[in-house]
């Protein structure tokens, strides 16, 4: 799914549309694909990228050199302070890896200055994502334990009305939930196909293994069968995240609104 995290991180800045010139903290920055459509996007007086993974930040670092921009190794545990606060602090595709995205999000809106803006971005496993969700429901066509990896049913956080709540319980107001879409076109079978085989991740693991051997044979994965048919003449879906929602840090008082994403695939 990395080929869609940059577009899909440029729309969702799009969506948030903030004034240029903000600071800007990016929370599990990964390889800096939503830092860097930060950059591109709203002349940025600050851009903060943080991650607990140090590859990850090598990599952002080699990618986007502008001094505006620094990444800094730090997990939602530790994120790193700014005197008079952030103008906005967001997450692309990362709020349903933290430990508590709960107290992930408190967190994050300490972070603000007022009026500041949280904005989160993840995807909607269960319904949006449709090549994700062909492939989960072949595989647990072909064996039922591969269910309980799916990520629909894994990260309940990733549905409209979860993201809501949680937004609205960690003392957020103007909660804004919307929907976006992305279109994920695939040249070929094999081209949709191999990322499943890279062993990253739930997809990628034993069960998406057993898929891809269940699925050479006659009688097995019929679904994937049927894809295959179709594959030499491209393939493709709109993909949409369980969208962006959006929100704000109160001038008046300590009630903070924060902004939550959700992303779907159609």
């Amino acid at each position: 799914m990395g080929r869609w995290s940059r577009p899909l991180a440029e729309e969702f800045v799009r969506w948030l549309d903030l004034l240029p010139g903000g600071h800007w903290l990016d929370v599990g920055t990964g390889t800096g694909a939503l830092a860097a459509a930060i950059w591109k996007l709203t002349e940025p007086a600050s851009v903060v990228g943080c991650d607990p993974s140090a590859a990850f930040i090598d990599s952002a670092r080699r990618g986007l050199t502008d001094p505006r921009v620094t990444f800094v190794v730090a997990g939602a545990g530790a994120l790193p302070r700014r005197e008079g606060g952030y103008d906005a602090v967001v997450s692309g595709l990362a709020l349903n890896f933290f430990p508590d995205p709960a107290q992930a999000m408190r967190a994050q809106l300490c972070l603000l200055r007022p009026g500041g803006v949280v904005g989160a971005l993840v995807w909607d496993y269960a319904e949006g994502m449709e090549f994700l969700r062909h492939f989960w429901d072949a595989a647990a066509a072909i064996e039922p334990g591969a269910a309980e990896m799916d990520e629909g049913k894994r990260f309940r956080i990733c549905h409209p009305e979860a993201l809501d709540q949680l937004l609205t319980t960690a003392g957020a107001e103007r909660v804004r939930v919307d929907s976006l879409s992305l279109p994920t076109v695939f040249s070929s079978f094999d081209d949709y196909w191999q990322p499943f085989l890279g062993g990253t991740g739930p997809a990628p693991g034993s069960p998406s293994k057993t898929a891809a051997r269940s699925s050479s044979r006659p009688g097995r994965g019929p679904s994937l069968a049927k894809d295959r048919e179709k594959s030499d003449r491209g393939m493709g879906a709109p993909l949409r995240r369980p969208g962006p929602a959006a929100g704000s840090r109160l001038l008046e008082g300590e009630r903070l609104v924060r902004p939550a994403a959700r992303s779907r695939i159609h």
